[in-house]
């Protein structure tokens, strides 16, 4: 695993997407390496929540979502980004997806979901001068994805136009300050590691293969070892982790380990063992 750095390297690239009567999209590129989305994505959807909507744009549909509390999971597993609130959730491929953990996702396939060019952009007028502020996103074959809708200074509270000269330009501060820190690389990324990829360790809540199991206990068991061992893992519970079998399923995102017929005992040894020592337990591993 790569070093994290807190600086991005600039690519210089600005294009301009020119659109009907004379208006364009001016595109600044930045890396789309796990350890600069990353950050970017954290910083959005956990911290400045309240100054972010989601869109998807194309020719004849816009979708715009918008987040009233903070999210209520913001994890990245098996390469997709899910964030989720009380009404909806996304998934956003930003790091290869292997397909669980029998890796079922085809070569090609992982090329093409993931992210392969990012920009800071600006929707210009036909004088040129800007009027919406945003990031988009490209996967591997350049369709656009989702792209992140920042605050727009001509805009007031209730998405109403404010009067013509009276923009609140204060509110372009959160796009500046990404752009200084992704594009121009002039401020250094506000973590000292990548915030996506702290570990966690998940039991599956899912009752479509065990339903007659109960993983609380299980859940319970890796708090408690987690604590004793005063080590810095989140506990969770998650949705299906993609094996449907030999439950209760537990998942280590530290090295991407999936545990099969896991007990609250078990659950001990895996922290005691695996977490705390790197001794896998290799009689519950699956595959």
């Amino acid at each position: 695993m790569s070093k994290f750095s807190c600086w991005v390297t600039p690519l210089n690239c600005r294009t301009i997407e020119p659109l009907y009567a004379n208006q364009s999209i001016e595109y600044e590129d930045f890396p789309c390496a796990i350890d600069v989305i990353g950050p970017l994505l954290y910083t959005l959807f956990q911290e400045r929540w309240q100054d972010t909507q989601i869109g998807h744009v194309v020719e004849g549909s816009v979708l715009e979502l918008e987040l009233t509390q903070p999210p209520k999971i913001c994890i990245l597993y098996d390469g997709y980004l899910t964030v989720a609130t009380e009404a909806w959730h996304l998934h956003l491929c930003i790091e290869e997806h292997l397909g669980g953990p029998l890796c079922k996702t085809p070569p090609e396939l992982r090329q093409q979901r993931a992210i392969h060019r990012a920009a800071f952009y600006r929707r210009l007028n036909e004088n040129g001068q800007a009027r919406s502020w945003g990031i988009q996103f490209w996967n591997g074959i350049g369709e656009k994805m989702m792209n992140l809708f920042l605050p727009n200074p001509f805009l007031g509270e209730d998405e109403d136009l404010l009067p013509e000269r009276k923009p609140r330009l204060d509110k372009l501060s959160l796009y500046e300050e990404l752009r200084e820190i992704y594009v121009l690389g002039i401020r250094p990324i506000p973590f000292n590691c990548n915030p996506l990829k702290r570990p966690y360790i998940s039991v599956c809540r899912s009752s479509r293969c065990y339903p007659s199991r109960n993983w609380k206990p299980i859940y319970e068991a890796l708090q408690q070892a987690v604590d004793e061992a005063g080590i810095d893992v989140t506990v969770m519970s998650a949705g299906c982790l993609e094996v449907c079998k030999l439950g209760a399923v537990v998942f280590y995102s530290g090295d991407r380990t999936w545990y099969t017929r896991v007990t609250p005992d078990v659950a001990r040894q895996i922290v005691n063992e695996h977490l705390v020592n790197g001794l896998k337990v290799n009689k519950h591993l699956y595959p």
